[in-house]
Order: C-alpha cells, then structure tokens, then sequence
C-alpha cells in the first residue's frame, strides 16, 4: 500500500524520530537517510527495523525487511536532504562499552573533548576512517552519535568506526592501562610538532573544543603536540586539524 497522507502514523513516527533526539534514543533506533549510507549501515551489521521508499525516485532493488513505500511528496517531507536518493532506513542503535576495546601495538586513537555540534563530530569520524584510526573516542561528550547530521556529515563513516564515549578520567584510565603515548594539544612552550611524534607506536592524541581548547584536567597528562603554521593564523578549525593528524599518522606507518 502506497502511503500518501501526512497524517499517517508511519509518518508522524518517521518525522518523530527525526526531530526529537529524547524519542529517538528511548526508541532506541535511528535514522538513515541515502543509498550510501543505508549500504554502509547494512554492511557493518546494523540491524534495519524499517525501511521508508519513494519508488519514483529509489531506481534500484528493494531492500530485503519491512518496506513502506510513500509517494514522493511524502519522501519529500520526512527526508531532511529533500528528495535525494529516495530511501530512509530505521536500525536498532549498538553501544559499545570502551573496555571492549583491544588496541594493537601500532594503534592511533583519536580523543575529542566536550565536541557538541554533530557536524563537526561527523566531519571528524569521516578523517578518522579514511585515514584508518583505530578508534575514536568522545570524552565529556554531549553529541548523540546518531544524530542524523552526523551520520550525514560523515556519509555513513560512522558504521564502520569504532566510536566511544566516556568520561576524562575513565579515558585516561584506558590509556594508560594500555600503555598509550598521549598527546594533547595544549598551546604551550613545551609544544612539539606534530611530525616529530612516533605514530608507528601505539598513540592518542588529544584535542579540545574550538572555544577554549583542552580543559585543565589534561594539563601535565600527556606530550604536548602542535601542528606547525606558516601563516599568521594560530589555530585551525577542530575538524581540519583532526583531519591532518590523521592523515600524519597514516603517513608515518606507510613509511
């Protein structure tokens, strides 16, 4: 049956999950929208509940599980990216406690401190998988992970990471009970660059928020690490400067 009203209950549900952050994760499920990302979803094991169709728009096979297909004034209304692709996917959410995590000897781990905006978080899990991170870990985060602006600002890159959250301290704990070298990247004399670091070992490097950087917590924790400037800039936007640590990273270990 084609669903065309906007009264219906499927899609008063669908538009729900979408807006509201506390329904969604009490529902424990989440929201995909696109081909890509349902594809990257489904291919790391996230189970579909549910799937919302605009057969004029989604060319290609049905997924397998419950399909409801709607027209495409209906698509239009519950997609936030409008009439792209014409599939929405709803999955039951998986955490992941970060004691099950085993770093191997060469392991990069990426730590981000109090990140809130969801794009932000999904520009940075994008870097983290492109540039094979091991892990990356939110401390003091207040970011849902499956906001739906971070699985569609990391175009899907969140599925197939592994993805933590934890407090400072249990963090710390972490690290060092698995003997990690730590960076932070606290703005100081003490500041070394970051191509002079060992990512060949097992490594985390650390960053805080845009504003006001690492809090005081992290001070005297780790080495601290800057990526040199040639400009007259001194910072760089959180998800830039991720991003080129990574890459260093990755660099480092293909020699």
């Amino acid at each position: 049956m084609l669903i065309e009203s906007f009264q219906n209950e499927k899609v008063k549900y669908i538009t729900k999950l979408l807006a509201d952050n506390r329904f969604r994760k009490k529902s424990d499920v989440f929201v995909v929208e696109g081909q890509q990302e349902n594809e990257r979803a489904q291919k790391f094991g996230f189970e579909p509940v549910e799937f919302f169709i605009s057969e004029n728009i989604f060319q290609k096979e049905l997924p397998k599980g419950k399909v409801h297909l709607v027209s495409e004034k209906v698509y239009e209304k519950i997609a936030y990216r409008g009439s792209s692709e014409g599939i929405i996917g709803v999955y039951k959410t998986k955490e992941e406690d970060l004691s099950s995590f085993k770093p191997q000897d060469n392991s990069t781990v990426i730590i981000v401190e109090g990140v809130e905006k969801p794009g932000n978080l999904g520009a940075i899990l994008r870097s983290c998988e492109a540039f094979g991170i091991d892990a990356l870990i939110v401390s003091d985060g207040k970011t849902d992970f499956y906001n739906p602006n971070v699985i569609r600002s990391s175009v899907g890159c969140l599925f197939g990471m592994k993805v933590f959250q934890a407090d400072n301290q249990k963090t710390l704990e972490f690290l060092q009970e698995n003997n990690f070298n730590i960076y932070t990247t606290i703005m100081d004399e003490t500041a070394e660059d970051l191509y002079k670091r060992d990512f060949k070992e097992k490594s985390a490097v650390l960053f805080g928020t845009e504003h006001s950087g690492l809090s005081d917590f992290w001070i005297g924790k780790g080495k601290n690490t800057l990526i040199p400037m040639a400009g007259s800039i001194d910072s760089l936007n959180l998800s830039n400067a991720v991003a080129i640590t990574c890459y260093e990273a990755l660099r480092q270990k293909k020699g």
